[in-house]
């Protein structure tokens, strides 16, 4: 019998509790604290990491084999936080275990993995939620009922810009890190693929928006890059040209010379709007600076009420919501290694695994491509290389 039918709160477990694993431990204590969830294990391949902000309950249980704690624990809800190429098999045994799920981005690698979840998710009759939290901003909400309402007018272009550092040793944070397969298993980590897989996200939501469909490529024009010997990228381009609606540009990297926290850009024939998504703060059309716009929303507490009331309260990312984003990713996949630029073009700072490199000239490209809507080799960019172009069917959209 589940906690809801009882009366008890839900039964809470995480797999995967280090690393990001941890900032999911955070969400979940005070709703602990508070008597509206239970925490009841904890999975990890690893001991066990301390988190002062989440001390473990001493009731919950830990284990190393997420099958034997879905068998002994019994939970209701799961946060999964493991490599992305674990998540396919992983949130099916959650989900045939009877519990919902909340599960990290990317959800899955490809598009034919997304159809085995989606196909999961009916079968079993329980919810999957994704964890683009970005998703659940109020500022994001505001963005998007702007466009819905024309405020912008006819919306001809969406890009994002966004232009961090990662040092050497983020590469070195798991067997994973920086690589596009692992023991012969897709991988696919990179800027596009995780840390500012949000990015792409928040644009694919303005999109579905403009439309009040999600989006459904056509083509996706790619340009990849790096500056360490990675499998993946660290700097791209990507444009996503869909059936439908205003062409959507991404132009990030993780070897900025400045900081960019994150830009949602959308230009219509009415006005310009700008989010910076990280930190909620949005420039709409007719206001005189950008302004913070609170009111974020929880996943998981929003898992929490969709459980309660599904028909009231629709999950923020349910799984069909990121079938775009898999599309994009699979394309990423699927392109050849990405360039390695290096020379006087790269420059570094720091030593041992705190280096950290940066590429000349990044943020002004990268913002010359999400203002113009072109990708770097369209620009002239010197060291920029002719994009490869996915044509999508209709059927590999579905």
């Amino acid at each position: 019998m589940s906690a809801g039918a009882t009366g008890a709160p839900p039964r809470v477990a995480v797999i995967g509790a280090n690393g990001h694993g941890r900032w999911h431990r955070r969400v979940i204590a005070p709703l602990h604290d508070a008597g509206r969830v239970r925490l009841v294990a904890l999975v990890d391949v690893r001991p066990i990491e301390p988190e002062p902000a989440a001390p473990l309950p001493a009731d919950a249980a830990v284990f190393t084999d997420h099958a034997q704690m879905l068998a002994v624990a019994r939970p209701d809800v799961v946060v999964v936080c493991t490599p992305p190429h674990t998540h396919l098999p992983i949130a099916r045994d959650v989900l045939a275990a009877g519990a919902d799920v909340l599960l990290e981005k990317p959800p899955v690698l490809s598009m034919a993995e997304h159809r085995l979840l989606a196909a999961a998710v009916a079968e079993t009759g329980r919810a999957c939620q994704v964890g683009f939290q970005a998703l659940g901003s109020a500022a994001l909400a505001e963005l998007t009922a702007a466009v819905t309402a024309g405020r912008l007018g006819t919306v001809t272009g969406i890009a994002t810009v966004a232009a961090w550092q990662r040092s050497d040793g983020y590469y070195a944070r798991a067997p994973w890190a920086g690589r596009r397969t692992l023991h012969g298993r897709p991988v696919l980590d990179g800027a596009l693929a995780n840390p500012l897989a949000h990015a792409v996200m928040q644009c694919l939501a303005v999109a579905e928006a403009v439309t009040g469909t999600p989006v459904r490529p056509a083509t996706i024009e790619l340009e990849r890059y790096r500056v360490r010997p990675i499998e993946v990228d660290d700097t791209a381009a990507l444009r996503v040209v869909p059936r439908s609606g205003p062409p959507i540009v991404a132009a990030v990297t993780l070897a900025g010379e400045d900081f960019v926290a994150g830009e949602v850009i959308v230009t219509g024939s009415a006005g310009r709007a700008v989010l910076e998504y990280p930190t909620d703060r949005l420039l709409l059309p007719g206001d005189d600076a950008p302004r913070e716009v609170p009111g974020r929303r929880g996943l998981l507490e929003n898992l929490l009420a969709h459980r309660a009331d599904p028909a009231g309260t629709p999950l923020i990312a349910p799984l069909a919501r990121t079938a775009p984003f898999t599309a994009v990713l699979e394309a990423v996949q699927a392109a050849p290694e990405p360039t390695l630029l290096g020379g006087d073009l790269v420059t570094a700072a720091g030593q041992g695994p705190d280096r950290v490199l940066t590429v000349r000239g990044v943020n002004a490209a990268l913002r010359e491509a999400a203002g113009s809507g072109a990708l770097l080799s369209e620009l002239g960019v010197p060291w920029a290389v002719p994009p490869v172009r996915t044509e999508l069917t209709r059927e590999e959209e579905a």
